[in-house]
């Protein structure tokens, strides 16, 4: 019995180990190619880890002038492709980012609320909302392209930031309402008698308490946002840069992806949405628990 027990502690620790690695590698390889000089960059068989680091690959990221210059020094490259500095896109992507979030979650908030509390819409009415989400993006990119150009949204902040919006609501009501609903009405009940009404209820009682499962969503949505790649490619033109379009701008015509310079922009391009992670992890961890005992 007691091999038994050691086997299975064995099997288990042994596939948490293998997930890890599975996890964990891409990030790995991720950092590694950042750190790799050209002719390592696709290199067969893979060099795992380098044995000459360096840091050109970062400075070509905030300054586009010396890929020129490096290109120069490799035979066969001198056509780089860079479209200006990563500060651009950093700033493009806070923007629209953090701005859609703010609306997203907002908007979630209120609708969720409505849901809950006054069961808007009916029984099925939050999985109305989330089919919208389940529609692949790609099969609405021509018409949102057409209606953008016709209201003079296409390549402009505020036209992304709706984009945005739109399609992370579904995922903002579906979650925030999980949260709502575990909030007891008898305290906004309670709350009404001494004579608030019912937004200063929803303001001063649920929210205070909803407030972690809020902010654990908010990062979620932030992630989509700073990731969303197809339509920052159809809805822009070059005077809104995200930073996964600017990863999509290093190309070289005779060698192809520049893969260094474009694992240099991803690890950096992780590091807000790590930052991010960690200064609200506290409400990240209550606000995913909340409800896992039911009242």
């Amino acid at each position: 019995m007691r091999e038994q027990k050691t086997w299975q502690t064995v099997l288990k620790r042994t596939a948490v180990i293998v997930a890890a690695v599975f996890a964990f590698f891409p990030i790995y390889w991720l950092i590694s190619t950042s750190f790799k000089p050209f002719d390592e960059w696709a290199n067969w068989p893979p060099i795992w880890l380098t044995d000459n680091p360096t840091l050109q690959n970062y400075r070509i990221v905030f300054f586009p002038d010396l890929a020129r210059e490096f290109a120069a020094q490799q035979e066969g490259s001198l056509d780089y492709k860079v479209s200006g500095s990563a500060w651009n896109a950093f700033k493009g992507s806070a923007i629209v980012s953090v701005a859609a979030t703010i609306i997203s979650v907002a908007f979630g908030t209120l609708a969720a609320y409505s849901i809950v509390r006054f069961k808007t819409g009916g029984k099925n009415y939050p999985f109305q909302f989330l089919t919208v989400r389940m529609v692949p993006p790609i099969a609405v990119v021509v018409p949102m392209v057409v209606l953008f150009s016709i209201l003079k949204l296409s390549d402009t902040y505020f036209g992304l930031i709706l984009a945005y919006s739109a399609f992370t609501l579904p995922f903002s009501i579906w979650m925030i309402r999980s949260f709502i609903d575990d909030v007891p009405a008898e305290l906004e009940g309670a709350a009404m008698i001494h004579g608030m009404g019912q937004f200063r209820a929803f303001l001063t009682v649920t929210l205070p308490l909803v407030k972690g499962g809020i902010l654990s969503t908010a990062l979620f949505i932030f992630i989509l946002n700073w990731s969303e790649f197809l339509f920052a490619l159809v809805l822009t033109a070059g005077n809104v840069v995200t930073v996964t379009l600017q990863v999509a701008n290093y190309v070289s015509a005779s060698s192809g992806k520049l893969y260094g310079v474009q694992a240099a922009m991803g690890t950096i391009s992780t590091i807000p949405v790590i930052v991010f992670g960690y200064m609200i992890q506290r409400h990240i961890v209550r606000g995913l628990t909340f409800g896992a005992i039911k009242r």
